[in-house]
């Protein structure tokens, strides 16, 4: 705990949520990440073989962006081009993306999600979605509303937050 004190406000400044509070939020946000992950692979693996379950997180992208090219997936994704590269490659055997020359700039490629890979997509998400109403089933639907918007509030702060402040 020590180690995070360096990123606390002041003592004289308010702190609307203790440190406490804080790290119970990150612990089990790293575990939802996990299990998130984990149901992600295995709708994956359940609907597609053995496309690499990372791969997957590449379409999103193309879907919601467009074409382009390989670094600027890997920029969005925060990994390196190899790492991308290779898993573009297998998505596009599997006739999830197409590639095509860079016009401007020939010896660079810029894919673009197939109908295939929108299909995909379309699969993997209500995978998801399934999952999520299973898990959801106890809740009723204004409990589940306000964890939604709660998230979203989440992710925008987290977003927004300071680059340096995670250490």
């Amino acid at each position: 705990m020590v180690a995070l004190s360096k990123h606390l406000p002041p003592e004289d400044s308010p702190v609307p949520v203790s440190l406490d509070t804080c790290v119970r939020i990150t612990s089990t946000l790293s575990r939802l990440v996990r299990a998130g992950r984990h149901i992600s692979a295995r709708a994956a693996a359940q609907l597609y073989g053995d496309l690499p379950s990372y791969g997957w997180a590449l379409l999103a992208p193309l879907e919601r962006d467009g074409e382009q090219r390989c670094s600027a997936l890997a920029a969005r994704a925060g990994v390196d081009v190899s790492v991308v590269s290779r898993q573009v490659a297998a998505l596009e055997r599997a006739g999830y993306v197409a590639r095509r020359p860079d016009p401007s700039d020939g010896r660079a490629s810029l894919f673009s999600l197939t109908p295939a890979g929108e299909a995909a997509l379309s699969a993997t998400r209500a995978e998801r979605g399934r999952w999520a109403a299973d898990a959801l089933s106890g809740w009723d639907e204004q409990d589940a509303e306000r964890l939604g918007e709660l998230l979203d509030r989440l992710l925008a702060d987290l977003e927004a937050a300071p680059a340096g402040a995670a250490g």
